[in-house]
């Protein structure tokens, strides 16, 4: 069973969600707020697996509560369900702990899916916010690997992305020809890539040229 729940200023939303997921039978809403302040009480009393919350709340905002929430329940899963763009805070609610946001446009199967996905360990995104989620994230594990490279590595690798070759290199660097080979080598693996051609694609993509 999946303990949901419900946290939005309007009582008609509450009551749809509820009378909606209540009909599934691994599905079960344990309790329905209507502020943000309520949260924490309600969440050191009861078992919950999802919070389902609106952005938008008064007293303490759905962003905030996501927060503080996380550093006390590091296991609770929380869906922003908000009628704010999905350009402007998706992202952003996910770094700050969300394991999903949707708009309030979706429709209902959306958000039952979107449950269960993030029951699952999965981030729920829309098929757009998801791809630019997917990216910036792709984008992060690349830089994590240039860090990865010492200096005479960056070294050699600007060099060879303005077409030095590797006895060029050598004579430029004032090492031999082989250890400017052994770097190449690094550079690969470190990389993540198997030819010059994407090396040199992979340096001016982080402005390393």
């Amino acid at each position: 069973m999946i303990n949901i729940l419900i946290v939005d200023n309007h009582p008609i939303v509450r009551t749809g969600l509820e009378i909606f997921l209540n009909s599934k039978p691994d599905l079960k809403v344990i309790g329905s707020l209507s502020s943000g302040i309520e949260i924490f009480e309600f969440v050191r009393r009861n078992n919950v697996d999802i919070i389902i919350s609106e952005i938008d709340l008064p007293e303490l905002n759905g962003i905030t509560a996501l927060r503080a929430i996380k550093k006390e329940n590091k296991d609770v899963k929380v869906l922003m369900f908000s009628h704010q763009p999905e350009e402007i805070y998706a992202i952003s609610t996910i770094k700050a702990g969300a394991s999903g946001y949707l708009n309030k446009d979706v429709d209902i199967k959306t958000i039952e899916a979107s449950i269960r996905k993030i029951n699952n360990g999965e981030i729920s995104l829309s098929e757009k916010m998801d791809k630019h989620f997917r990216y910036e994230d792709t984008r992060k594990s690349r830089s994590r690997m240039f860090k990865k490279l010492s200096t005479r590595e960056v070294e050699v690798l600007k060099l060879l992305s303005i077409g030095r070759k590797n006895k060029e290199i050598a004579e430029e660097l004032d090492i031999n020809e082989k250890t400017v080979s052994t770097y190449k080598s690094r550079l690969f693996k470190k990389l993540n890539v198997t030819n010059i051609v994407d090396l040199i694609h992979q340096a001016k993509h982080h402005n390393l040229t």
